[in-house]
């Protein structure tokens, strides 16, 4: 399941994206428009900074803008930044999860398949097709 974390950092995505310009967009005014408190998004934008997804400033005319053009991010990456792992079990989440029973599991062809299936279908959607 996506937290309200990982729903909140694409709205902010979105609407930093619909209000692309070269000036910060303040976060109150992300906050209004989107209706989500501004403390809960103070947390959210913290680590889109630290993760590189959006830059930030403080002070007069300051807020948040992205880092890259609107059509350059996935969803799967902004996801994945504020969840963590989408893979659904712990031996594809964790790439050192040493699993005795990998080489006679007869579900992991099912878990590598639907893996593979969660991740191209949030990395092969752009930020850009979620705008309408």
């Amino acid at each position: 399941m996506i937290s309200t974390r990982g729903r909140y950092a694409l709205r902010v995505m979105l609407d930093l994206a619909e209000n692309d310009s070269d000036k910060y967009i303040p976060l109150k005014d992300i906050a209004e428009r989107q209706e989500i408190s501004k403390k809960y998004l103070e947390i959210i934008v913290k680590d889109m900074v630290t993760g590189g997804l959006i830059a930030g400033t403080s002070g007069k005319g300051g807020g948040y803008k992205l880092t890259r053009a609107p059509h350059d991010y996935t969803v799967g990456e902004i996801i994945e930044l504020m969840e963590g792992s989408l893979s659904p079990v712990a031996c594809l989440a964790d790439k050192g999860y040493a699993c005795t029973r990998k080489k006679v599991c007869q579900t992991l062809p099912m878990w590598e398949e639907f893996d593979k299936l969660i991740h191209d279908f949030f990395y092969n959607k752009k930020l850009t097709d979620l705008i309408n």
